[in-house]
């Protein structure tokens, strides 16, 4: 599908939801982010794309970041994502990306454990880093598993975006 057309569906779904009276909208898929930015721009309720949160949450944190991510296509596009974040808010942060081999089968294969495991155990070998990121919402379920692994703060996608999101409600 052309990059035009996914757009147009994306304000389009967006305008949909509007009609439900939503408090917020948040879209979970990085492949739509410039139709999400579109979007964006006329409604009077909140908007998100969805790793904006989670990287502005990581930002709090310091600029030593590293991202654990199990579908390697989307870590080029959230990578780009991070940097245009950190751009924007004059944050000097890097990010580190870690692929979580075999993660992503295991769910794919209804083995939501070994995909929890898996991604606790590329965290468990990430030192030095003032936060981690889990890169995709379905990584996300995986977050008690590597927190009881670690001590390094780890951050969620819809974690964050939930909390913004409520913020930005409630005024």
């Amino acid at each position: 599908m052309p990059v035009a057309q996914l757009n147009a569906r994306t304000v389009d779904l967006a305008r949909y939801a509007e009609r439900l009276n939503p408090e917020g909208i948040l879209y979970n898929c990085t492949a739509f982010g410039e139709g999400i930015e579109q979007a964006a721009r006329t409604p009077e309720l909140p908007v998100l794309k969805p790793n904006e949160a989670m990287f502005d949450e990581a930002f709090n944190y310091g600029d030593n970041l590293a991202m654990i991510y199990t579908f390697p296509p989307s870590v080029g596009g959230m990578e780009k994502e991070f940097y245009e974040a950190a751009e924007l808010r004059g944050s000097k942060a890097k990010l580190h990306s870690v692929f979580a081999q075999g993660a992503m089968d295991a769910l794919k294969d209804s083995d939501a454990s070994s995909h929890n495991n898996i991604v606790a155990s590329v965290a468990k070998g990430i030192d030095n880093f003032d936060a981690i990121l889990l890169a995709q919402f379905s990584t996300a379920q995986a977050a008690p598993v590597v927190r009881n692994t670690i001590d390094t703060p780890v951050l969620t996608g819809p974690e964050s975006a939930i909390n913004k999101m409520k913020s930005s409600i409630i005024t």
